[in-house]
């Protein structure tokens, strides 16, 4: 697996009180990048829009590449699957929105040091693929087994310790229906790009991104709790640095707005004419179907229900809100937030963490409305 440089256990850096964002995290927010949030219109994100985050180098896969998926550990009869095997079990296409776990990051203080996600981290695909109860029940798992692990293609060192990328499932979330979890060879109808895990990646409909699992080349079912870095010590939600904390797993609800009118280049204020204006966007919930999508356009003093599309039969994927608004010359703040069947809803004041995970506030888009007499 590779070699401890460093101390593991060492809690993530914050930022100093004016410690403006520095060349590090501007390296990794030119490796990643999120959905500019104008292309919430589409249904289905195209791949290049899609939100992206690799933790270590996107693996390089020629075509001519002999990539095997093996299933071992805890099985009676353990697997080593090539492409067209996988092809030969029964196929499934789902519908899923993904979100990275640290989304909203950038704006917390103290601001974790780390990939600066302001709330562009998301996109919803089309996942083509082999469910994962299919290969763990034609491997056959052995009594005791309380997990399974999954090993991607990449490696690098994080906080000091060598690793390939891994995270765990627990058993009956990997064995389970609904959602059922995927092993993906297909994006919106087409073989996965590289930056999106090719030519295996796991999908787990309801989970942040950190499960999800890209370059998949191993399946590994065990009798006891992994402890490997990125699920016992980098994706937890801990105030202090000494807490063991809990673990990141699914997506708390966020309602997104399509940002009306037309951009200032450098703030990102937008632009609108007075009158009747449609606002709209896309709200998601990793628990439970979202029910409701609130709109306040004065900074969130007074709120509207928005009307929400039906959800087609994607319970796993955004759905799309719309609300009329008059807009009035001068300066208004719009706001959307989501809440699930389950109740769960966005806060106004943003509980912290020290990873920045699971940030889930509601958007605030600052609009300016020119005054016609004084635009003429």
């Amino acid at each position: 697996m590779g070699a401890q440089l460093g101390d593991a256990s060492a809690p993530a850096r914050l930022a100093g009180p004016d410690e403006a964002i520095g060349r590090d995290e501007l390296a990794l927010a030119t490796r990643n990048h999120g959905l500019p949030l104008e292309a919430l219109r589409y249904d289905l994100s195209p791949p290049g829009l899609h939100y992206v985050l690799t933790h270590y180098d996107i693996p390089y896969v020629p075509d001519d590449t002999h990539w095997y998926l093996t299933l071992v550990g805890s099985v009676r009869s353990p697997l080593r699957l090539d492409l067209a095997d996988l092809r030969a079990f029964p196929q499934v296409t789902t519908r899923v929105t993904l979100e990275c776990a640290g989304n909203g990051r950038a704006l917390l203080a103290p601001r974790p040091v780390s990939q600066p996600w302001l709330v562009e981290a998301v996109g919803t695909a089309e996942w083509t693929g082999v469910p994962l109860r299919l290969l763990l029940g034609e491997a056959g798992v052995e009594g005791g087994a309380v997990e399974v692990v999954f090993t991607g293609a990449d490696h690098g060192v994080e906080r000091g310790v060598e690793q390939d990328y891994q995270r765990a499932l627990p058993l009956d979330v990997a064995l389970g229906t609904e959602p059922e979890v995927l092993v993906a060879y297909a994006m919106n109808g087409a073989p996965l790009p590289p930056q999106h895990g090719r030519p295996l990646r796991l999908v787990v409909p309801g989970w942040y991104g950190m499960a999800q699992v890209k370059w998949l080349r191993e399946v590994r079912v065990v009798d006891e709790p992994f402890t490997g870095f990125q699920q016992r010590v980098a994706y937890r939600i801990r105030e202090q640095a000494d807490e063991q904390g809990v673990p990141v797993t699914r997506i708390a609800p966020r309602a997104l707005l399509i940002p009306p009118g037309f951009p200032d280049f450098m703030s990102r204020t937008r632009v609108v004419p007075p009158g009747h204006v449609t606002l709209d966007g896309r709200a998601w919930s990793g628990w439970a179907p979202v029910t409701r999508v609130e709109v306040s356009a004065d900074g969130g003093r007074s709120w509207h229900e928005a009307e929400l599309e039906p959800d087609g039969g994607h319970p796993w994927a955004w759905r799309r809100w719309r609300l009329g608004w008059t807009a009035t010359p001068g300066e208004h703040e719009l706001s959307a937030r989501a809440t699930d069947a389950e109740g769960h809803t966005q806060p106004l004041q943003q509980p912290w963490n020290r990873g920045g995970f699971a940030n889930n506030l509601v958007q605030r888009v600052r609009v300016v409305c020119p005054d016609p007499d004084e635009v003429r």
